[in-house]
């Protein structure tokens, strides 16, 4: 794509299918509150329901291959990447989340990276860091911030002790590498300042299928990486990176003159009710269950010792939904939780009974986030409300399913990468609810109460 190129092209833009739902909301956000419109399918949508999004620039699938295997990957992501491609976007991108969640057995980027490559041949520009949710590459390592501090990855306090693909290295070349065989190039900082990238891919033998993995650092990074996305090969090309990939082509948009809407300014009010369910195991969504239990929520936990048992699992749910909504009744707010943090004894219960294999996890999550969708679901139809809240980025996705809605576009503001969205469905009861779906690290401490109050 000639960087000559004076404005933006008609019709999609970018095309992407989230590996997570709650990180998949994180990439509408980043381009919607640049002004470039977006929409959010839940499940792969016909050429009908897409035809009734006319005028939106960015069309993104959220799915559920973060929490699967590159058996199921191969099953199902090349005639995903292909209903992309056929939007005519100039990017089709794979999302990912800006902690790398991933290994060779669950979540595979690697494998992603693989079926991409041979649908769009050339090469793959990867961007996972966003400054928005400080994350950092630095020569090719990635850092998070947690607490106001940032960690090499390997060494975060959430991320190097994830119960499904905990981190052990922060060189996101020497991860990825144990999951594909495609060369892996790092784009460094400085290469990057020096805002000549095909000079880098000349040098870098660009003809072939390979991943570049582009630093981030500042803003002036940021908008040099949208440079080298935007302008590196000539056809359609595969990206994989995180929602830093929206921000940066926004970023080097605007300053180019090819973006010239403004940024769009919201406000969220409050609601008198609202109901949450967690599947994180994160501390941070440990935190905000404690803060929302001090403000008006009731914290209600799952007996996941109950979770073997299909006749006492469906007890347990409906006790869930009975307290919830008996908590509703009396002015509380329900949050149904199934841990507070890794240190959780239910955590180590669950993985010593169910997690001795990457097959069991999957499973365990598909039960867990479709059970968890399954209370919401119920709680909507049975006390009408219309605002909810999804906590955790693996259970989200498969909950989220549970809830007879198909696509999303964004509403307000809530935190980076966690915003305030509405739902679109077919279902009139559905159509228009709004639902807000985080990750563990997601949102401030106040996260949950800011979702019911407002700003």
């Amino acid at each position: 794509m000639s960087s000559a190129l004076r404005s933006l092209p008609p019709g999609p833009l970018v095309s992407f299918y989230g590996d997570d739902f709650t990180g998949s909301s994180a990439a509408m956000e980043a381009f919607a509150w640049q002004g470039i419109k977006t929409v959010l399918f839940l499940n792969v949508p016909s050429k009908e329901r897409l035809a009734e999004f006319p005028d939106y620039r960015c069309i993104g699938i959220a799915g559920i291959a973060r929490s699967k295997s590159p058996s199921w990957m191969e099953a199902h992501l090349p005639a995903i990447f292909e209903r992309l491609a056929r939007t005519g976007a100039p990017i089709v991108q794979y999302k990912v989340c800006s902690t790398f969640d991933s290994s060779p057995q669950v979540g595979s980027i690697g494998k992603a990276a693989d079926i991409g490559a041979e649908l769009f041949p050339g090469p793959i520009p990867m961007l996972i860091g966003d400054l928005g949710m400080g994350r950092l590459q630095v020569f090719g390592h990635l850092f998070a911030q947690a607490n106001g501090e940032y960690y090499r990855l390997d060494r975060h306090p959430t991320m190097a002790n994830h119960p499904s693909t905990p981190m052990h290295e922060a060189d996101l070349a020497r991860h990825l590498a144990s999951q594909t065989t495609l060369p892996i190039n790092n784009v460094n900082f400085l290469q990057l300042a020096e805002g000549d990238t095909e000079e880098i891919l000349r040098s870098q033998a660009a003809d072939l299928s390979q991943i570049y993995s582009l630093d981030l650092l500042d803003e002036e990074t940021l908008r040099a990486a949208g440079q080298a996305i935007w302008t590196m090969g000539d056809e359609q090309k595969f990206v994989i990176g995180s929602q830093g990939v929206q921000a940066a082509l926004a970023s080097y948009w605007r300053s180019s003159g090819l973006l010239t809407d403004p940024p769009v300014e919201t406000s969220m009010r409050g609601v008198n009710r609202i109901a949450v369910v967690s599947g994180s195991v994160s501390p941070m969504t440990a935190a905000q269950i404690e803060y929302a239990t001090s403000h008006g929520f009731e914290a209600i936990r799952l007996d996941l010792n109950r979770v073997s048992d299909a006749r006492e699992w469906d007890a347990e749910l409906d006790r869930a939904v009975s307290r919830s909504k008996a908590a509703l009744s009396e002015g509380r707010d329900p949050l149904v939780f199934t841990a507070k943090g890794p240190g959780d004894p239910a955590v180590r219960q669950l993985k010593d009974k169910f997690h001795h294999d990457s097959k069991s996890a999957e499973v365990v999550n598909d039960l867990l986030g479709s059970s968890l969708g399954g209370v919401l679901d119920r709680l909507i139809s049975e006390t009408s409300l219309n605002r909810v809240v999804l906590s955790g980025g693996d259970t989200s996705s498969h909950a989220a399913l549970r809830l007879k809605i198909d696509a999303l576009t964004s509403v307000a503001k809530l935190a980076p990468g966690g915003p305030l969205c509405r739902a679109h469905s077919q279902e009139r009861s559905r159509n228009g609810i709004e639902i807000a779906m985080k990750g563990g690290q997601v949102g401030a401490v106040d996260y949950f109460v800011t979702a019911r109050d407002g700003q």
